[in-house]
């Protein structure tokens, strides 16, 4: 994989960790929504370690 794909994944990874971070602090979370971001979020680390 090129850096630059490497790249653009952790940029990725990072944005839905904000957004998990932003929902889970919300008065009333949706944790359908927090649970396929964090799903998403996983599928990336999968990708960004070569499986």
């Amino acid at each position: 994989m090129e850096k630059a794909q490497v790249e653009a994944l952790e940029k990725k990874h990072h944005a839905l960790h904000d957004q998990i971070d932003t929902e889970e602090h919300r008065v009333h979370p949706d944790e359908d929504l927090i649970h396929r971001l964090k799903k998403e979020k996983l599928r990336l680390k999968d990708m960004m370690a070569g499986h």
